[in-house]
C-alpha cells in the first residue's frame, strides 16, 4: 500500500491519477482509520492543493468521500456498522466495546476544566461549593459520531487529568493510572429518548431519532466519584439481558430519572 508515482508525462490529466490511485487505495481499505486531508495529499503526492481538491471534488460527488464542515473527510462506508451490544447489569467502557467490535474508537474532547455545580456535588455527596472536574466529550466511532459524553469528578481526586490527551483512550484507565482512582462499582439508568435538534447535529442524525439517555453515578468503593450524563446513537448500541432463575439486575421504572454512563 502507499502512494504511487504520479506520472507527470502521460497523457492523463494528475488530478485523475491521483483520484485513481485513492480509489485504489481506499478499496485496500488503508484509510479505513482516517483520511488523509488535503496537505497530507500534497506532500504525500509532490501536487498542488488545486490538483488534490480536483480529485477529492470527484470523490466526494460519487459518494466514495465524505467530507462535512469542521470534521475531517472519511471514506464512505457500503453498510451501516455493526452496532454496540452491551449487556446489562454489568461494568463496561464504550472506549473497549467499540474496539472490540473492530472499530477505532477517539474523541473530541470539548471541555476538560475545573467547574463549580451545586446540583451535581449534592449527587455526589459533596458541599455544593466543591470544586468539579468536568469532561466533555464527543464519543467516535471509525470518525462517525457515536455518543456525547459529560462526566463530573470531585477536582481533588481528578486534578491530574488537566491537561491530559483523551482523544484516543478510557476516562477510567486514566483516572487509575494517573490518580490512583478505580471506579469499580455504581449505577446507572437508561431511558429513550427523541434527539433535540442540536443533539442531532451533534451525532449525525436527524432530529427526532431515537436516542438512549444515561445517567450514571460511578462509585470507588463506597463512595461516589463520578457523575456522568451520556446520550448515544440508538442504532449503534444495543443493551441486551440475560434471565433465568436468579433475579434480573435491573428494573424498570415509570418516572422521569435519567441513566447511566459509558467509561
Amino acid at each position: 500500500m502507499g502512494p504511487r508515482a504520479l506520472q507527470r508525462a502521460a497523457g492523463t490529466p494528475l488530478w485523475s491519477q491521483l483520484q485513481d490511485d485513492l480509489l485504489r487505495r481506499i478499496h485496500a481499505h488503508e484509510f479505513d482509520a482516517a483520511f488523509p486531508g488535503e496537505l497530507a495529499l500534497v506532500e504525500e503526492y509532490a501536487v498542488s492543493r488545486h490538483t488534490v481538491r480536483q480529485a477529492l471534488s470527484q470523490l466526494r460527488a460519487d459518494g466514495v468521500v465524505i467530507a462535512e464542515r469542521g470534521r475531517a473527510p472519511r471514506v464512505a462506508r457500503t453498510g451501516p456498522p455493526p452496532a454496540i451490544d452491551q449487556p446489562v447489569g454489568e461494568a463496561y467502557s464504550l472506549f473497549a466495546a467499540v474496539e472490540e467490535a473492530g472499530r477505532r474508537q477517539t474523541s473530541e474532547v470539548r471541555r476538560l476544566e475545573r467547574v463549580a455545580d451545586g446540583v451535581v456535588a449534592r449527587r455526589l455527596g459533596l458541599e455544593e461549593s466543591t470544586p468539579l472536574l468536568t469532561v466533555e466529550r464527543l464519543r467516535l466511532s471509525d470518525g462517525e459520531p457515536l455518543a456525547w459524553d459529560r462526566a463530573w469528578l470531585p477536582f481533588a481526586d481528578a486534578a491530574s487529568l488537566v491537561g491530559t490527551d483523551l482523544t484516543r483512550t478510557a476516562l477510567y484507565a486514566e483516572l487509575a493510572a494517573r490518580a490512583g482512582l478505580h471506579v469499580d462499582g455504581g449505577r446507572e439508568r437508561i431511558h429513550a429518548e427523541v434527539a433535540a435538534p442540536a443533539v442531532g447535529k451533534l451525532l449525525d442524525i436527524a432530529p427526532g431519532a431515537p436516542v438512549f439517555r444515561i445517567e450514571r453515578l460511578g462509585t470507588a468503593g463506597d463512595r461516589p466519584v463520578e457523575w456522568r450524563h451520556t446520550v448515544i446513537r440508538a442504532d449503534r448500541f444495543h443493551l441486551t439481558a440475560s434471565f433465568g432463575a436468579r433475579p434480573a439486575p435491573w428494573s424498570i421504572q415509570r418516572d422521569d430519572a435519567h441513566a447511566g454512563g459509558a467509561r
